[in-house]
């Protein structure tokens, strides 16, 4: 039995605790939830609701073993994959993707195709965005346009931790000009702002 998105996060919300860790998880599985939309147009509708329900799982999932390896970065990933093979028959390509977030620690499984490279380029792109929300006077991803997220892009200082390098993989991994990648992003995010509190 393939696992959808309620297991997803009751095993997310079962390891993980801090909200603000949630949020983000909720984001990434947002934008990849999207991506595949993206990528799916022309599908049987069915294939590409089963694309999407797998994309967002992959993000929802991709860090939810954070609180238990943030001192030991070379297990992160690879004890959510204990955890999902523990539960039994969960697509290799879940695990792949999971795998291939933390590949620069554990040399597992770097990304190879569109749905791993999308959780490469959107990870770091998600906190980038509330970034710019959170200097909004509202705090609210509602004020957030992409004009703003490039005025703030281009100032390095900004969000300095944001690897902007690997969001702008996206046009050549994933055939996206970055414009593209960041609205689809933002549209993301704020139709999920109730959940990111933002």
């Amino acid at each position: 039995m393939d696992m959808n998105k309620k297991e997803a996060l009751e095993l997310l919300h079962s390891k993980m605790q801090n909200q603000n860790l949630r949020r983000h998880c909720y984001a990434v599985g947002a934008v990849m939830k999207a991506l595949a939309k993206h990528f799916s147009k022309g599908e049987v509708s069915s294939v590409a609701k089963a694309m999407e329900e797998t994309w967002e799982i992959v993000g929802l999932l991709h860090d939810g073993d954070y609180e238990e390896t943030k001192n030991t970065p070379e297990l992160h990933t690879l004890k959510m994959i204990e955890w999902l093979e523990q539960r039994g028959d969960i697509k290799k390509e879940i695990l792949d993707a999971i795998l291939s977030h933390n590949y620069a620690h554990t040399g597992q499984n770097p990304p190879k195709n569109n749905l791993e490279w999308s959780l490469y380029c959107c990870d770091e792109l998600t906190g980038l965005i509330v970034a710019v929300a959170l200097v909004k006077p509202d705090k609210k991803l509602a004020s957030v346009s992409l004009d703003s997220i490039i005025s703030k892009w281009k100032s390095p200082s900004f969000a300095a931790g944001v690897k902007r390098e690997q969001i702008e993989e996206c046009q050549h991994r994933l055939g996206i000009p970055l414009n593209d990648f960041i609205q689809i992003a933002l549209t993301a995010m704020q139709s999920i702002s109730k959940d990111l509190g933002l």
